[in-house]
């Protein structure tokens, strides 16, 4: 019976990738609490978590794609062309409801095609979300807008809100943040669709030998990125008062797969939950405000980022061995 006991506690107490990294954050932490001054003030620790909060939104949106053993490359591009549109309608004197409505629309769409090619042209998510965030992109920027850099009009002070109000001292962004995760962690747990994207990515097949509809889930979870990446998108325009399309052509797609690996979802699909995304935001939002604060250069933070990744992928690789199923669908 004692065994037993501590055979159990020892099980509870097993380590993992995600309490390896909570336990890294918090001794990021505490190292720079001391070594920086001004870092362990709330102030500080506000405008942190502040600013990483689109990078979670985005995080949970990759999430749960990667749970359903698959990939978002076209996340970024869907965002900034979806929303960079909805701006451009609303400064042309479209009420900015039905200009938003617009870009919610396109969101969806794309995501719907991103599923569609994968459910059922069975191009691997990796090549087919990589060539439609290079088609959405160049459709943007040649048949919707001129410039690369859209302005919200003066008027638009409800989502201006989105990205610069507070509510009890806290930046709006954290609780749109929050309002994903908790919803995503919702749709995961409670929903029988949200059960369901975890079973066709833990196996595909046997997936659909007990019933799951695999194909219609697979569009369900790339329309699901995209609605939650235009979100991430309006919080980014109302921070700014505007949305930079270039933005597609930036490294954030590489930060929100890393926010996601380093946290502890499996690429090999159906492992990890919204917690892990929460977590891999936290750690690399403390690395990125030590890293700002110290003067690190830009492209040196982004050598530390990409090995970091790297070494995340191979953890990743180690805990996740990838079965034979995914290696005939080519991995990711």
């Amino acid at each position: 019976m004692c065994g037993a006991g501590r055979n159990k506690m020892g099980l509870l107490g097993q380590p993992t990738q995600e309490k390896i990294v909570l336990a890294l954050a918090l001794v990021l932490c505490l190292g720079f609490a001391l070594l920086l001054p001004g870092f362990w003030t709330a102030s500080n620790l506000l405008n942190l978590v502040r600013s990483v909060s689109i990078l979670g939104i985005l995080g949970v949106a990759m999430a749960l794609v990667v749970i359903g053993r698959g990939i978002d490359l076209s996340l970024v591009a869907t965002m900034a062309v979806a929303v960079a549109w909805s701006l451009q309608l609303a400064e042309s004197g479209m009420p900015m409801a039905q200009a938003l409505a617009f870009g919610l629309g396109f969101c969806l769409l794309i995501g719907l095609l991103n599923g569609f090619l994968i459910a059922y042209v069975e191009i691997p998510a990796i090549f087919a979300t990589l060539a439609m965030g290079t088609a959405v992109y160049g459709f943007g920027r040649y048949f919707l807008f001129s410039l690369d850099i859209v302005y919200m009009p003066p008027d638009a002070h409800a989502l201006t809100w989105v990205g610069q109000g507070t509510l009890f001292g806290v930046p709006a962004p954290i609780y749109m943040f929050a309002l994903v995760s908790a919803l995503a962690f919702l749709f995961l747990r409670y929903t029988r669709q949200g059960r369901y994207l975890r079973s066709v990515g833990d196996n595909l097949l046997a997936a659909r030998i007990t019933g799951v509809p695999t194909r219609p889930i697979i569009l369900m979870q790339y329309m699901i990125s995209s609605v939650i990446g235009f979100l991430a998108g309006c919080v980014t325009a109302a921070s700014v008062a505007s949305m930079n399309v270039r933005i597609s052509n930036s490294t954030l797609i590489y930060d929100v797969i890393l926010v996601v690996v380093l946290g502890g979802i499996g690429l090999s699909g159906g492992k990890g939950g919204i917690r892990n995304a929460i977590v891999g935001t936290l750690l690399i939002g403390v690395l990125l405000n030590g890293m700002t604060i110290m003067d690190i250069q830009y492209t040196v933070q982004n050598v530390i980022k990409g090995i970091i990744l790297l070494t995340a992928i191979v953890i990743d690789t180690l805990l996740n061995p990838r079965d034979e199923q995914t290696a005939q669908q080519g991995d990711i």
